[in-house]
């Protein structure tokens, strides 16, 4: 059996694709209330990354870190979708989907918050 969604090539697919793509954002950013916080956040911190970081490797790792919150919170995004897809019933597999997902945004916030409290005190201690 083929997919027939599978068959685009080329610049169709590239469109297509991106246009996939902002429409997640946008319902990521209209339907999850942490990613708004976060897009917010990161509108200022991004721009922070340039003026804080000494090195392009430090903007890298300043703007890496923030990249990476958003990311993360768009797949844990997408689990608790997709197991609220299949059902709304509490079971221990959705818990345990839902609070690893969790478990790997509250991760790459500690990332993020290290890479940036390290760099502020190196920056002016």
């Amino acid at each position: 059996m083929t997919n027939e969604h599978k068959g685009r090539t080329g610049l169709d697919r590239i469109l297509r694709a991106t246009g996939h793509s902002l429409n997640g954002l946008k319902l990521a950013y209209a339907g999850e209330s942490a990613f708004r916080q976060e897009t917010w956040l990161a509108l200022l911190m991004l721009p922070a990354s340039f003026w804080l970081g000494r090195s392009w490797l430090e903007v890298a790792a300043l703007a890496g870190t923030v990249w990476l919150v958003l990311i993360v919170e768009l797949l844990n995004s997408s689990i608790e979708a997709a197991v609220d897809r299949v059902s709304f019933e509490l079971h221990d597999l959705s818990k345990r989907a839902k609070d690893i997902a969790s478990a790997a945004v509250f991760m790459s916030l500690l990332l993020c918050a290290g890479v940036w409290i390290a760099t502020l005190i190196s920056r002016f201690a």
